[in-house]
């Protein structure tokens, strides 16, 4: 088994999404002495309802970075338009730069063909420079890494693609239950996405929704809560089940 750096990044769309999909897992595997790093493309200045666009990426911005701090990880923007975030060279190099500064062992991001448009530009953009991040001809000004980092893919809600279709099954699950408390916490700052998850979705209680959420993941690996992974294992990445080994205890296969 290789000696991966014990630095994880986790650079997710908006300034919530890291919370709503891996922070329980964030959570164990900090205990476990690994450095977090989260990290957003956007501000996610266009979910504000009552707020003009520069006003919600304050609040936002400033959400995040309570929440990080709860969990003793750093967090960072990478100041990309919300709802017209494009997959460039600027924002590639940016994100490798990124990858490579914080000397990253594994990193998280959304699914390829998550449903929101944002998201899976993410993907897309993180994945490349993942693979790139070791390559010396990449004009960036950081030293490039020793090793590919890992990248795991996180659950878009419901389990659905762009198209509302059921998505492949997940390659495991992390029972959650003992922080499930520290997640719900790290998504009570985001105060933001109440009123804007009523207004675009009809949803009354977002917090309760995304602890419901866990839940039915949870039944899925029959523990009461839960999040879940796809390992990238394509051609080009290490195929290493680091955060299986380390999180064994609270893994569930399928």
């Amino acid at each position: 088994m290789k000696n991966y750096p014990k630095n994880i990044v986790s650079i997710h769309a908006h300034p919530d999404d890291t919370e709503a999909f891996c922070s329980g897992t964030l959570t164990l595997l900090k205990s476990k002495g690994y450095d977090i790093t989260i990290v957003s493309m956007t501000a996610g200045g266009m979910g504000g309802i009552n707020s003009t666009e520069k006003e919600t990426i304050s609040l936002r911005i400033n959400e995040a970075e309570k929440a990080a701090q709860y969990l003793g990880a750093k967090y960072i923007c990478l100041e990309q338009r919300d709802g017209f975030l494009y997959d460039n060279e600027k924002i590639r190099l940016k994100t490798i730069d990124l990858i490579r500064r914080e000397k990253t062992g594994i990193v998280f991001t959304h699914l390829p063909f998550d449903y929101h448009i944002d998201h899976r530009t993410t993907s897309q953009i993180v994945e490349t420079a993942a693979m790139l991040a070791t390559l010396p001809n990449v004009p960036s000004s950081e030293t490039p890494l020793a090793m590919t980092p890992l990248l795991y893919h996180t659950a878009p809600l419901e389990l659905t693609d762009s198209l509302g279709e059921k998505i492949a099954t997940p390659h495991f699950f992390v029972d959650i239950t003992e922080v499930i408390d520290q997640k719900m916490e790290m998504l009570s700052y985001h105060r933001t996405q109440i009123e804007l998850m009523n207004v675009m979705f009809k949803m009354d209680d977002f917090f309760n929704e995304m602890k419901k959420y866990s839940q039915e993941l949870g039944k899925l690996a029959e523990v009461p809560y839960a999040e879940c992974y796809w390992q990238h294992l394509g051609k080009g990445f290490q195929k290493n089940p680091i955060i299986q080994k380390v999180l064994e205890p609270y893994i569930v296969s399928v």
